[in-house]
C-alpha cells in the first residue's frame, strides 16, 4: 500500500509530479487517498489580514485558499477544517473568511477570549464553524490559558454545540486530565497530545490521553508529527508507538491533520505527501484508514 516493497514498487507506483505551496516534495502520495478524505488542521493566514497586536512570532505568509487548494490538488484531499493560528490571537477573520471561500467542503476551528466572547457565535455554526481552540503552548493575548478558562470556554462551546480543540504538551495534558474529564463537550487533542518521545511508553500524558479515548468523548488528532519528533522525517520512528497506540485503542476517535503550511518549520518543512502516507503506516487495516480520513471527520465536523 505505501510502497514498502522498496525501489522497485516505488517506481511502479510512477506518481505524478506537483508542486505545492508550503510544501517540500512534488509527488502524489503513495497510499490510495479515498474520496471525501479531510485534512483536519491546517492554518489559512495572509497579510490581508493583520497579525494579533504584539505578535512577536513568524511574520505573515500568503497561505491563503488560493494556495491551499494547489496544496490540496497534489495531496488528495477533498474536505478541510482551517484553524485560527495564534498569529492572530482571538481574531478569526481568516478563518471565517476561508470558510466563505471553500464553502461546505470545509469546516472551522476558532479562538475566542471567554471574558470577552464575539456577539454572533451562533452565526458562525452556519458558517460551519465546529469547535473552540484551547491552547496552552503558545502565548495567548490574555496571557497564560489555565485550566479555569478552558472550563468557561467549554461552557460557551456546549451551548453552541462546538468541541474543545486542546493544544498542550504530554505533561499539561496529564495534569489537565481530571478537568478535561469533567468538561461538558466532546474534546479533540491537538498534534498526539505533543508527547515527549525520549519517555516512550511512560512519557508524561500518554496514559491520560489513552483513558481519555477510552471514554468515548476525547479525539486525537494525528497531525504535525515534526513538532514533537525527535528522529524526524521521513520516518518519525519515534511516534510510531503512540500511533499506534491510539489506533488499536480507538480508531473511531482519530482524525488526520496536514498542519499546512507548517508554521514554525522555515527551512525544514515536510513533504505532505509523506505525513499523508503515514497513515497506511500507523493503521494497517484500510477500513481503520478510511476511519480515519473520512469516516471520523464526517462525524466530528458534520460534513
Amino acid at each position: 500500500m505505501l510502497c514498502a516493497a522498496g525501489s522497485a514498487l516505488v517506481a511502479a507506483c510512477a506518481p505524478a509530479r506537483l508542486a505545492s505551496p508550503f510544501s517540500v516534495g512534488t509527488a502524489r502520495p503513495l497510499s490510495r487517498v479515498p474520496a471525501g478524505a479531510c485534512d483536519s488542521h491546517i492554518h489559512i493566514i495572509s497579510p490581508q489580514f493583520e497579525a494579533a497586536p504584539g505578535w512577536r512570532g513568524e511574520k505573515l505568509i500568503d497561505a491563503s485558499v488560493a494556495a491551499y487548494r494547489q496544496f490540496q490538488a497534489r495531496i488528495g484531499t477533498e474536505r478541510v477544517v482551517v484553524v485560527t493560528p495564534s498569529t492572530y490571537g482571538a481574531d478569526n477573520a481568516a478563518t471565517l473568511d476561508a470558510l466563505h471561500q471553500f464553502g461546505k467542503s470545509a469546516r472551522g476551528v476558532v479562538v475566542i477570549d471567554c471574558d470577552a466572547p464575539p456577539a454572533d457565535l451562533k452565526g458562525w455554526t452556519a458558517l460551519g464553524v465546529r469547535g473552540i481552540r484551547m491552547n496552552f503552548v503558545s502565548p495567548q493575548p490574555w496571557g497564560k490559558t489555565d485550566a479555569a478558562r478552558l472550563q468557561k470556554t467549554a461552557r460557551i462551546a456546549a451551548d453552541l454545540g462546538w468541541h474543545i480543540q486542546i493544544y498542550a504538551r504530554g505533561a499539561q495534558i496529564a495534569e489537565l486530565e481530571p478537568v478535561i474529564a469533567g468538561l461538558p463537550t466532546p474534546v479533540v487533542i491537538d498534534h498526539f497530545g505533543s508527547p515527549d518521545p525520549t519517555g516512550g511508553p511512560a512519557a508524561p500524558g500518554f496514559d491520560a490521553i489513552r483513558r481519555r479515548l477510552a471514554s468515548g468523548t476525547t479525539w486525537v488528532k494525528l497531525s504535525g508529527p515534526y513538532i514533537s519528533s525527535r528522529s524526524g522525517p521521513p520516518e518519525y520512528a519515534d511516534l510510531m508507538a503512540y500511533a499506534r497506540a491510539f489506533v488499536a485503542d480507538a480508531p473511531e476517535r482519530l482524525v488526520w491533520g496536514s498542519d499546512w503550511p507548517h508554521r514554525g518549520q522555515t527551512g525544514k518543512l515536510p513533504d505532505d505527501a509523506n505525513l499523508i502516507d503515514h497513515v497506511a503506516i500507523w493503521a494497517a487495516d484500510e477500513k481503520e484508514r478510511h476511519r480515519i480520513l473520512v469516516e471520523n471527520p464526517t462525524a466530528l465536523y458534520g460534513f
